[in-house]
């Protein structure tokens, strides 16, 4: 069994972490390396400011500091911050943009049935 640092770690990238291939996660991940695949979550995905993500993001919230390359489906609320840069479309119920923040691409509005 894993103690409880070993389980924080195994829900974080390192900065020189680089993943291939999809991550599903029934609970909050953090990114702070690459990842060329999707990303599917079943709690909150942060992407820190030297993460990288060449794929597509489904959670219910995120907060996006680094790059996506990909499109971003998001149940409640996605943050993107003043570092971020995202090139592809995304749904979300709520959207927070900070001022300098980088969106390449077309935004729908909707309301997720739980």
């Amino acid at each position: 069994l894993c103690d409880r640092r070993q389980r924080q770690m195994c829900k974080e990238t390192a900065v020189e972490t680089t993943v291939t291939g999809n991550i599903s996660a029934s609970t909050d991940i953090r990114i702070d390396g690459i990842l060329q695949g999707n990303l599917d979550c079943q709690g909150k995905v942060i992407i820190g400011e030297q993460g990288r993500v060449q794929g597509d993001i489904k959670a219910v919230n995120a907060e996006i500091m680094g790059t996506v390359c990909g499109n971003i489906v998001v149940a409640d609320t996605l943050v993107l911050k003043s570092s971020s840069f995202l090139e592809g479309n995304i749904t979300v119920t709520t959207l927070v943009i900070e001022p300098n923040a980088h969106l390449n691409g077309q935004c729908s509005m909707r309301t997720f049935q739980q």
